[in-house]
């Protein structure tokens, strides 16, 4: 589990297939020079982009995970070399800054606006039908491995919706967030509990019936 607070960003350094294989995974490099891996070791998970993996190896700052091809098929982000958000697993004990995180990714959204407003940034996503029913105004949402509050939701008759974030300066500096512009694809996670709440709706009206 995490939280969706970024601790660290990272750089993808090296992208190598697992096997000579169109169907292959990836073992990618990452440095991260600022990440604390004093209590790293290997298996341990790290969220990258909000997708979590497995550390398979380590050295100096730079730890390395495989990323299967069902993984690259369902995230932006980890199939080639770029800055990416970096987050360690939680403890038991930490502060749960932002929400619960699984760091499973949902499906992909992409990017409407992402512009200026104030002192502050307005970031507006659309949100595929399937994800749109989780989505609700001052609920949370993890975008990019980020954890996020929902200002307001647009839907749409195609069954799609926008989403409207906010974001301040730290939260824009501190991550890859600032890459975005009008087009980008980005890793979306619903929050847990909406997901609970779906199943339960469902078990019942199929109870009922």
């Amino acid at each position: 589990m995490f939280t969706g607070i970024i601790e660290s960003i990272g750089q993808i350094k090296t992208v190598e297939p697992l096997q000579n294989s169109a169907y292959a995974g990836v073992r990618l490099a990452v440095h991260a020079p600022t990440l604390d891996f004093s209590d790293v070791k290997l298996g341990d998970s790290i969220a990258i982009q909000g997708a979590c993996m497995t550390v398979v190896a380590m050295e100096a700052q730079t730890f390395h995970v495989d990323v299967s091809q069902e993984s690259l098929s369902k995230t932006v982000g980890l199939s080639q070399p770029g800055e990416v958000n970096l987050e360690k697993a939680m403890r038991l004990s930490d502060r749960v800054g932002g929400h619960l995180v699984s760091g499973h990714v949902d499906g992909l959204g992409d990017v409407v606006d992402f512009s200026p407003v104030g002192e502050s940034w307005h970031l507006q996503i659309r949100a595929p039908k399937t994800l749109s029913p989780f989505f609700a105004y001052k609920g949370s949402v993890t975008v990019n491995g980020v954890s996020l509050t929902v200002n307001k939701v647009d839907d749409h008759a195609t069954g799609e919706c926008d989403i409207h974030i906010n974001l301040i300066p730290h939260t824009v500096q501190m991550t890859t967030l600032k890459h975005l512009k009008a087009g980008s694809p980005v890793n979306l996670e619903i929050d847990q509990i909406a997901r609970y709440c779906e199943r339960i709706v469902k078990t019942m009206n199929l109870n009922q019936g």
